[in-house]
């Protein structure tokens, strides 16, 4: 009993949600914000609209029966506790993510459950097979994520505001510059999030996930991240033929590749797994299309989806759990055995085939509506209405493969001895419910879609959820799916022996990526690391120097307007002769020569901040450069003379870098002097230098006071060496006895 208190914590966000879908279906949509960076603008804001709300309700209330299940499905696991730590995180990342109305807290919290999920499905990760499904799934969705959060950085350029709700008040963002990137970025997040072709591989192999995980972020939540993605960002990038045409290309694809992959399998995760992305195509499909009988549609078949996957994904871990199997070729007979759960597989199974008087039912209703009416040019409408309707035949044959089929017939040599626990069917059975009370009452469910469409459209769709329509194309289209799924259903077996195509494979090309990048890492690593300070300088002054190079030369590019930076001839002069010194020093071959040249770019520097307007900074300089050059004398004059230990290629690279290091600096600093950028921290540290440092010499106030804790770092690191040096001197002086 204990360890199904925390489904308490999920049951309570149900109430809380749903009182605040009320709220808005109300009063309008509201938000809660909390200051994060002003200086950026970005603060942690949670926007409670229609759709944002629906799907927080659907996350916890799905998040609750998971939590009950898990806690009989992993009693006796030592690892029990991690699991629930590990779910839980991945539900909060989940309510953040559809909750937040700040584009860069959306790509944060994606990008946790990203990584949440990578702990859920690589739970057994004494296994091979459940590490490299994670590690998958973390790559495929977290390149998803770096490319939201390009799309977010370039959306709060191209609008000024980091806030979904502000962005969206604004209308589309077709006419921005970047708007084909930003759609590009956008839907590559979505697309992998949602597994769509061709990221759809990472979903199947991910059913080596426990089966609440399965079920929860594999049906419900995770992978309807990306639907929800498109949904919410359609006021913001759609309405042009780019985003809908993508959309709808990718989804029509994806739903194809997933039912008919969905009929070749006989594991019943990977069958479910299968038909999960065949319905996220369709989702996709409707949400492209866009107009509020659509999203209508695409709102009625996600909750349809997740009431029936849901259950279906329970049902198969109860199977496994009590027969030690999941493949349906020899699971048999098994309703005896298991009567509360073949029911709830029943009930499940028939909403997925869309019978009358079920959720999967209304949704499909819907769906055909939708496709028949939508406005496409030429035949592509009814090539898309038949294309749907041979998908949902496939679907509806996949959901009675996956919950009848275990259960019909005699039994099969290795019977369930009993049913599974209460905590293992429950869950299911209440998802199976559910199913039939939106087929039975689709009423209660037709206001909470009303609202949250109009938090995507706009407007409000006139389309009711009904039970009967009358005896229409749509009603003929529904029998005709049934007839196919049951055809489909009964030569189930001959499909089994199919294979699917080579070509279509898309998990090679992820495979083949990951070698390359392999090969590369395996020739490049030992030259980026050779554990050579010297070589890591040299890469990252090379980088520097080549990206602010390139920077510079597409500012010469552009055409703007530029100032010249004057300079002096005696600054000129100056300028050369510590040049001339860094060069002496460098090609000296004589200690004596090399500090004299040193001292001469010292002594010039110290000349130069007396020239530009700084006595205590040239005094300073002139003080440590004489130290300095005395020191240097009477220490190299205990060394030997210097050689060559370097090749001349090496010599003549680093002469090179530090030449082009040298004048890309200079080019800089005379870029910015010529910028007429006015600083503003000159007058406020002239103002408050005497008035809150109560002295005037500003650069002393500012070392001492304003910057008092650098200041004292920089002397820790001072005293730091000093007391190295003194050790090895030491150490030197005792060896030398």
């Amino acid at each position: 009993m204990r360890s199904r208190l925390p489904a308490l914590i999920p049951g309570l966000l149900t109430l809380y949600f749903t009182y605040s879908f009320v709220i808005v279906s109300r009063s309008g949509p509201f938000s809660v914000t909390t200051e994060w960076a002003p200086g950026l603008n970005l603060s942690l804001s949670f926007r409670f609209d229609g759709l944002s709300t629906l799907f927080a309700t659907l996350i916890v209330a799905v998040g609750a029966l998971i939590v009950v299940y898990a806690a009989r499905y992993l009693e006796l696991h030592p690892h029990a506790g991690r699991f629930n730590g590990a779910l839980f995180a991945f539900m909060g990342s989940m309510l953040g993510l559809v909750l937040s109305d700040n584009v860069i807290a959306l790509f944060v919290f994606w990008e946790l459950t990203g990584f949440t999920s990578y702990l859920l499905i690589g739970f057994d990760h004494e296994r091979p097979e459940a590490r490299r499904a994670a590690t998958q799934a973390l790559l495929v969705t977290g390149g998803g994520g770096l490319a939201l959060l390009a799309a977010g950085i370039l959306m709060l350029q191209a609008g000024g505001t980091a806030q979904l709700s502000e962005l969206a008040g604004k209308g589309s963002l077709a006419a921005d510059p970047t708007y084909v990137g930003i759609v590009a970025l956008l839907l590559l997040a979505a697309f992998t999030k949602s597994a769509q072709f061709p990221f759809h591989f990472w979903l199947p192999n991910a059913m080596q996930a426990p089966t609440p995980v399965s079920a929860y972020l594999h049906s419900a939540t995770m992978v309807k991240a990306g639907i929800y993605l498109v949904a919410r960002m359609t006021p913001i990038a759609g309405g042009t033929m780019l985003w809908t045409g993508s959309i709808t290309l990718i989804g029509a694809v994806t739903m194809l590749v997933g039912a008919i992959r969905a009929l070749m399998e006989t594991d019943l995760k990977r069958v479910l797994a299968y038909s999960t992305i065949s319905a996220l195509g369709i989702l996709m499909l409707l949400f492209a299309i866009g107009t509020p009988a659509a999203v209508t549609a695409g709102l009625a078949y996600l909750l349809a989806h997740a009431c029936y996957k849901g259950a279906l994904f329970l049902v198969a871990g109860a199977v496994e759990h009590e027969t030690g199997t999941r493949d349906v070729a020899m699971l048999a007979g098994l309703r005896r055995a298991m009567p509360a759960t073949a029911l709830a597989a029943g009930l499940a199974a028939a909403s997925m085939a869309g019978i009358p008087f079920f959720g999967g039912f209304i949704a499909k209703e819907q769906l055909y509506d939708t496709i028949r009416l939508a406005a496409l040019p030429g035949r592509w409408g009814d090539v898309l209405t038949t294309a749907v309707v041979a998908v949902s035949m496939c679907l509806g044959a996949a959901g009675l493969i996956a919950g009848i089929a275990p259960f019909r017939g005699r039994s099969a040599p290795t019977p369930a001895p009993h049913d599974a626990p209460l905590s293992l069917w429950l869950g299911p059975l209440m998802l199976g419910v559910a199913g039939v009370i939106l087929g039975l009452f689709p009423s209660l469910v037709s206001a909470p879609i009303a609202v949250a469409t109009t938090a995507i459209t706009g407007t409000t769709s006139g389309t009711t959820l009904a039970l009967w329509h009358g005896f229409t194309i749509t009603l003929a289209l529904s029998a005709a799916t049934l007839a196919g799924s049951l055809g489909v259903f009964t030569y189930r077996h001959r499909l089994w022996r199919l294979t699917w195509p080579h070509a279509l494979q898309t998990e090679h090309l992820y495979s083949r990526t990951l070698m390359v990048l392999d090969s590369l890492s395996r020739r490049i690593g030992p030259l980026l690391q050779s554990a050579s300070l010297r070589s890591y300088v040299l890469v990252v002054a090379m980088t520097a120097i080549g990206l602010v190079t390139t920077a510079l030369a597409m500012d010469l590019v552009l055409p703007t307007a530029r100032r010249s930076t004057s300079v002096e001839f005696h600054e000129g002069v100056l300028a050369a002769l510590i040049v001339a010194g860094a060069v002496s020093a460098a090609v000296a071959r004589s200690t004596m020569a090399a500090v004299l040249s040193l001292g001469v770019v010292g002594y010039g520097v110290a000349v130069m901040y007396a020239l530009l307007g700084a006595p205590d900074l040239a005094m300073t300089q002139f003080a440590v450069e004489t130290l300095t050059v005395v020191i240097f004398v009477l220490v190299f004059s205990r060394l030997r003379g210097f050689a060559d230990l370097s090749s001349r290629f090496v010599r003549t690279r680093d002469a090179f870098v530090a030449t082009a290091a040298g004048a890309l600096v200079t080019t800089l600093v005379l870029f910015i002097g010529a910028s007429g950028t006015t600083s503003r921290l000159a007058a406020y540290f002239a103002d408050a230098a005497p008035r809150l440092g109560h002295g005037y010499n500003i650069v002393n106030v500012i070392l001492v006071d304003f910057r008092g804790f650098d200041t004292m770092g920089e002397i820790t690191v001072l005293v730091t060496v000093a007391i190295g040096v003194r050790a090895l001197l030491l150490i030197g002086r005792e060896r030398g006895r």
